[in-house]
């Protein structure tokens, strides 16, 4: 081993950090030590009748212990491992509530920590002054001690200088053998429970399901938006000269579109930066679009030079707001990819059925039912993946439906069912 090994403890920073947290631990003792003495003192010196004495001391007792049990000085322990022991410590779970384990768990860290603490303070405002004061002996100089060297009094300065260089190494290695421990200590004291742990994914999945969701929101609309302007600007280009009224309904199209999208994308953002802040979405205000604003769509996507011969059925309006919404991105989603990737009219069929599917795992429950087809372009399929069929399967999925789309024959075929549970409306 070398001598840079064994110094290096000493001279580490991770050394001195941890010192100071413990130091920090020896002057949140201070009050318990001067409430220690002044007690004392108090039964020794007889100065207060007992049953006084001890009904004071019973008090003082349950005020000192109260803050070890609080949340709040959890917290603080937390913050100060994380700053000065370095120690990964995750966030307390949103709306979660300390169990008992948790408390008692935390009132033994305070109490090592106020332990620790306060001998390494003590340590540091005697032993290392003795130190000095030894070393000084070797110089000659004389600091006025004496007889207050016990046992090392009248002996040669050399002997003092080294028991002075042993304090100082030895409370020094002292600092870093107790911040190694504390650092050790401090995810299990400190950290998590079970249960919080439970809390904390479950929060997080909620965040990553509300994000995911309006990543949909903001794929479906906007590309939607660009898939109509697109198709609307190559339209208006080539009939320019020749049918100026069709280059400005297209014109006009794209200029709507456009303004609908950026209301959605602002809507969404505002929503995303919400929940970047660890802010509780706020209501929506935004209008959501739902099936009811389903002839509105097929207008546009009609108007952008896209066929749809749409057959709708049942009543679209009496549908539980969450299917009506979901189904209305599903239907925008899938004229968006018919405009892309196919060719030719497209056939839609949406509707209710009031009769359950037989074998469906909707049971009793009635279905929206969402069916869409178009000639596949030439030079293949379009394939199985892409971030829009992966949205419209999360959203059927979140519904508890079920979704095929593929080729069928020549052509593309998209259908979803939909369960609607009953007793739910608008």
């Amino acid at each position: 081993m070398t001598v840079r090994g064994v110094l290096g403890p000493l001279v580490r920073g991770s050394t001195w950090r941890r010192g100071v947290f413990l130091l920090l631990g020896g002057v949140l003792a201070l009050p318990y030590a001067l409430l220690a003495a002044t007690f004392a003192q108090m039964f020794g010196k007889s100065v207060v009748p007992l049953p006084t004495a001890v009904g004071l001391l019973s008090v003082a007792a349950v005020i000192a212990a109260v803050p070890v049990f609080l949340d709040g000085s959890r917290s603080l322990e937390i913050a100060a491992a994380r700053s000065l022991l370095k120690v990964d410590l995750p966030d307390r779970a949103d709306g979660y509530r300390l169990d008992r384990e948790t408390r008692v768990r935390a009132a033994l860290w305070i109490a090592l920590h106020l332990v620790t603490g306060g001998l390494v303070l003590f340590a540091a405002i005697s032993a290392f002054p003795m130190a000095l004061v030894f070393i000084a002996q070797q110089f000659g100089l004389d600091t006025g001690a004496g007889d207050a060297l016990g046992p090392l009094a009248g002996r040669h300065p050399a002997w003092q200088t080294l028991a002075g260089v042993v304090l100082l190494v030895g409370l020094g290695y002292a600092v870093a053998g107790l911040g190694a421990l504390a650092a050790s200590m401090a995810p299990v004291l400190l950290g998590p429970a079970p249960a919080e742990r439970i809390a904390a994914l479950e929060a997080r999945a909620a965040r990553l399901a509300e994000r995911n969701r309006l990543a949909r929101e903001l794929h479906d609309s906007v590309g939607h938006a660009l898939t109509v302007a697109t198709l609307q600007a190559g339209a208006a280009r080539q009939l320019l000269d020749d049918d100026p009224e069709f280059t400005r309904r297209a014109l006009t199209a794209i200029e709507e579109t456009s303004r609908q999208a950026m209301d959605d994308l602002d809507h969404v953002l505002g929503l995303l930066r919400q929940t970047e802040r660890g802010d509780r979405p706020a209501a929506v205000r935004a209008p959501q679009r739902t099936l009811a604003q389903l002839d509105r769509l097929v207008d546009d996507t009609q108007a952008a030079g896209l066929p749809v011969r749409a057959r709708i059925s049942g009543d679209l309006g009496g549908l539980p707001p969450a299917v009506s919404r979901e189904g209305y991105r599903i239907v925008q989603e899938a004229l968006t990819n018919a405009a892309r990737h196919g060719r030719g009219p497209v056939g839609l069929r949406v509707g209710v059925a009031a009769d359950p599917e037989p074998g469906a795992p909707d049971g009793d429950h009635p279905r929206l039912e969402i069916e869409l087809e178009n000639e596949l372009a030439a030079g293949g399929g379009r394939g199985g993946g892409g971030r829009g069929l992966d949205g419209m399967r999360e959203r059927v999925l979140l519904l508890g439906g079920r979704m095929t789309a593929g080729p069928d024959g020549g052509r593309w075929r998209v259908r979803v069912g939909l369960p609607v549970p009953r007793g739910e409306s608008r």
